[in-house]
């Protein structure tokens, strides 16, 4: 299989901490909190296949290969294990990463994330990625931002939520649709219900309280599923590390300490 060239930063010096974004995001996802941590460690941020300034090669896409491409990245540019931190698809690869590639993981943190799809929600899933192979990506954007945002938080001039939300807007609109699509693909078809147990590694899982795309019992789903998980929440919605980027680096912080 050809590996995509990722783009990528690393900025700050510590202990290395990953970062994984959502679907149809990039690394600027990730701005409010890796300007957080990276005083205290090293932040590597990466673009997703066919996200960002990545490569976009053909479909299909699932979930494994996104997990590869990481553990590629990782043996690429780090040396020792990292803390694995990955919000909704970027959850997903973290899920599929410690149980795949154990040795590379110090520890993962999964946001706004689920562990499996049902058949409901996979119809709903093909619904999307039929709608965006025949429309594009632009057509979707209303319903996304929806469901990422709180109304408040996208109505937010004086505090800069509406720019943070009108800048990954427009990210998703510039999305490579056939490549947009493929991950809707490897999303819609994860299954982590066995795989989860495999992994030792400590493990944070994070939930929006208004998180409407994932609720808060897929993520007590994933806690009970991986051995001595703990479960927090946020009051933010599907996008939780960009509403409230200081408490999701606060979060991220105890629990990296609490890692020996």
């Amino acid at each position: 299989m050809n590996k995509p060239v990722l783009h990528w930063i690393k900025e700050g010096e510590g202990p290395m901490v990953v970062l994984s974004h959502a679907l149809g995001c990039d690394i600027s996802m990730w701005d409010g909190v890796a300007a957080l941590l990276k005083n205290r460690y090293t932040v590597l941020r990466y673009d997703h296949r066919g996200h960002g300034h990545s490569e976009a090669p053909p479909g299909p896409y699932n979930i494994d290969m996104l997990a590869d491409d990481a553990a590629s990245l990782i043996r690429a540019e780090v040396t020792g294990p990292v803390h694995f931190v990955g919000l909704s698809l970027g959850g997903m690869t973290a899920q599929a990463l410690a149980a795949n590639h154990p040795q590379l993981v110090k520890s993962i943190v999964i946001a706004n994330a689920a562990s499996w799809y049902d058949e409901a929600a996979r119809a709903l899933w093909q619904a999307r990625i039929n709608t965006v192979r025949a429309q594009g990506v632009a057509v979707i954007a209303d319903g996304a931002l929806q469901r990422w945002f709180t109304p408040e938080f996208r109505a937010d001039d004086a505090g800069g939520g509406a720019q943070r939300v009108a800048a990954l807007r427009h990210q998703l609109e510039i999305s490579d649709a056939a490549a947009y699509a493929a991950s809707c693909e490897a999303v819609a078809a994860i299954d982590f219900r066995v795989s989860n147990s495999r992994i030792q590694c400590p493990a944070l899982v994070i939930a929006g309280t208004r998180d409407e795309a994932t609720p808060v019992a897929m993520s007590q789903a994933i806690a009970g599923s991986i051995t001595g998980a703990q479960l927090c929440t946020i009051a933010a919605a599907h996008l939780s590390a960009v509403e409230q980027p200081e408490a999701f680096a606060q979060l991220l912080e105890g629990f990296f300490e609490s890692v020996k």
